[in-house]
């Protein structure tokens, strides 16, 4: 299985942009640029973001699976990535990925919540391919 998207840029830093697009379309032509990326602006997107959608949506398919196989019935996860981007010496990185997690589980406990949620941290395949320090924030909504 092979999953593909493109992005296009043009022009130089800061003044240039760039578009970036998903083989499923749901990203098709979406513009992003040194400001949606370094200054705030809301208009596009940008590669953190992205990444962090991706992550949210790796993690709370992996976190549904772990809890199905512990014979759990979970209801709703929602969860929340927030991506660190630092200006260092060598340029910019990404030290760290924050996962904020609430999810609604029938017959759990507080224990085993956070076993299995710490279990599908560390084997989400995106958490996986992340060489960032991934923290967790692990929230069991009643």
């Amino acid at each position: 299985m092979r999953r593909t998207a493109s992005a296009v840029w043009k022009g130089k830093l800061p003044a240039g942009s760039g578009t970036v697009s998903t083989e499923t379309n749901t990203l098709n032509n979406t513009p992003y640029s040194f400001q949606t990326r370094f200054e705030n602006e809301k208009t596009g997107t940008n590669p953190e973001e992205l990444l962090g959608a991706a992550h949210a949506g790796c993690f709370s398919m992996a976190f549904a699976f772990a809890l199905q196989q512990a014979e759990f019935d979970p209801q709703e996860i929602s969860t929340r990535a927030e991506v660190e981007v630092v200006n260092v010496p060598e340029g910019f990185e990404i030290p760290t990925v924050s996962l904020f997690v609430e999810a609604t589980v029938p017959g759990i406990s507080e224990e085993k919540f956070q076993e299995i949620a710490t279990y599908a941290k560390e084997n989400c395949p995106l958490s996986k391919v992340l060489k960032a320090e991934i923290s967790m924030e692990a929230t069991l909504k009643s």
